[in-house]
């Protein structure tokens, strides 16, 4: 599992309108490597506007249509419910989503 990887989660959530939604791993790699049981993730919606903290992203990404990750709505995911691969960031994206967690939890970048 790497940062930046797509995966489609089954959520079953009350709040949510789909069984399904696909989420965008964010933890630093890391995290990600350890033994911990979860990583952070941010969820992937159909619409996008235009918002710094809303990264666009489409088929390139393994996706059917246009869509953005949200990183103003960070969740603490198993890693056992991340299994369903659906694509991956490239570099630019990668940039573009570090750009989006720093301005949605209003940090700076550190030198």
């Amino acid at each position: 599992m790497k940062r930046g990887e797509l995966y489609r989660v089954y959520k079953g959530a009350k709040r949510d309108p789909k069984n399904y939604r696909v989420f965008a791993v964010v933890s630093r790699q890391v995290l990600i490597d350890t033994t911990f049981s979860s990583v952070i993730c941010a969820p992937v919606y159909s619409n996008y506007e235009g918002a710094v903290t809303q990264i666009p992203i489409g088929i390139n990404e393994g996706l059917k249509h246009d869509s953005a990750i949200y990183c103003d709505e960070l969740i603490s995911l198993s890693k056992t419910q991340l299994t369903d691969f659906v694509g991956k960031l490239d570099v630019e994206k990668l940039i573009a989503l570090k750009g989006g967690l720093l301005a949605a939890l209003e940090l700076q970048e550190v030198e």
